[in-house]
């Protein structure tokens, strides 16, 4: 089945689900299913446009954002008046990254560089800041988690699965991969803190993202059940940004304590 037809059907599938129906499609192509929650994929499956690799990573060219991070640890962002219906999950997902980290979100008045999330088919993020207005892409399908996970892209991070180590903890099935996606699998350069490999990164890709057939095109090496999740940050996670933000300096310490206390007294 093409890569076309395959989201043809996914989409006739997606409306039989919300009608309550599971239906010939979902008996005779299993792997569809595992298509409709990959809202991560969906942005660069639905568009002739190929400036995306991963999925949901908008390419930027000549530039390597992994190694750039945003100049101040409070982050300017605006939501489109047409996802304020939004608001509560994207919210949300500020809140999951600034809990155990010294970033915090607020709406943007004059800053020249800030996020604006915007109305999408899928869910797509830059890598890293790239200066200006910064679209972060959120779709129906994307929920807080993978809001969490397009965050994370706009502030310098990769998926987990590009790692140049990851021939230790994962295999990647070529032949079940869609043609024409293998650049979704490439491995990417960029800073690992010497932090160890975590399968379940919120920002590792499912077993099954890009299937051409509903068989995985990634093994773990190791058992892992939450590979792909979409729910929390993990504490590799949470380090990982915590490092590439030097939130355990002192001066960010002091930085952060003195935005907690400003934000107390409002």
């Amino acid at each position: 089945m093409s890569a076309n037809m395959l989201l043809l059907a996914a989409l006739l599938l997606l409306s039989s689900l919300h009608l309550g129906g599971s239906g010939p499609i979902h008996e005779a192509h299993p792997e569809l299913l595992g298509l409709l929650h990959n809202a991560e994929t969906l942005e660069e499956l639905m568009t002739k446009d190929y400036g995306l690799q991963e999925g949901d990573i908008i390419i930027k060219k000549d530039r390597n954002a992994a190694d750039r991070k945003w100049s101040s640890l409070q982050i300017p962002y605006e939501i489109n008046p047409n996802l304020e219906a939004r608001t509560d999950e994207i919210l949300a997902a500020f809140k999951m990254v600034s809990k155990n980290t010294c970033l915090t979100f607020r709406k943007r008045t004059t800053e020249k560089d800030y996020i604006a999330f915007v109305s999408s088919r899928g869910c797509a993020s830059y890598v890293g800041p790239i200066g200006g207005r910064q679209g972060v892409h959120v779709g129906p399908t994307c929920m807080v988690g993978n809001i969490v996970h397009e965050i994370l892209h706009a502030l310098g991070f990769y998926h987990e699965h590009t790692r140049q180590d990851r021939k230790d903890f994962i295999t990647i099935v070529s032949e079940n991969i869609m043609k024409g996606r293998e650049r979704n699998f490439k491995m990417q350069v960029g800073k690992t803190f010497q932090l160890p490999y975590d399968l379940s990164s919120i920002m590792h890709y499912g077993s099954t993202f890009f299937s051409t057939n509903g068989r995985p095109t990634i093994k773990a090496k190791v058992k892992e059940k939450d590979m792909g999740q979409r729910v929390r940050m993990t504490s590799i996670d949470i380090q990982r940004v915590r490092s590439l933000y030097n939130c355990d300096s002192a001066e960010n310490q002091k930085k952060t304590s003195e935005h907690e206390k400003k934000a107390d007294e409002v």
